[in-house]
């Protein structure tokens, strides 16, 4: 029964394309040798987009009653302001509301910060998360040679 043709079907045989043949064309189609689905085009590479920040938090003289801080100043200049210097991929202002709320904070920024100094960090923002790394470990060791009292994390 396989020679009887189904009702709605014609009866000629067309056999199918071997890998040696090549599919026929629809008009107005672009041929690709390489493989017969049309594959999306590529994605244009975007500049990146820098993000992290460092950030400088001053903080209260009461932090030098924190042995642990004044440990690690020891040559704090009383004239100086006491400082948190910290590294972020969210606004400074996000990360410093953060900090006083108790959100991955720092214990003397939280217990101690008063408000941000952008003065000390703008012009150093944006830039990629390696940069700010480096930068908020060179930011604080500035600011120790000038005097401050700094904690960094």
């Amino acid at each position: 029964m396989k020679d009887d043709p189904k009702p709605g079907r014609s009866t000629t045989h067309h056999p199918r394309p071997t890998p040696l043949q090549p599919r026929k064309k629809a008009k107005g189609s672009i041929h690709n040798p390489r493989s017969t689905i049309h594959a999306a085009p590529a994605k244009k590479k975007r500049a990146p987009r820098y993000h992290h920040s460092v950030y400088v938090i001053l903080l209260s003289r009461d932090v030098l009653y924190e042995r642990k801080f004044v440990k690690c100043n020891p040559n704090y200049d009383p004239d100086q302001p006491c400082v948190y210097v910290g590294m972020t991929g969210q606004s400074p202002d996000v990360r410093f509301d953060k900090h006083k709320a108790g959100l991955k904070s720092n214990q003397y920024a939280r217990l101690y910060g008063q408000r941000l100094m952008p003065e000390l960090y703008e012009c150093y923002n944006p830039m990629p998360y390696e940069a700010a790394l480096d930068m908020e470990i060179e930011l604080a060791i500035h600011l120790r040679e000038k005097g401050f009292g700094v904690w960094q994390g």
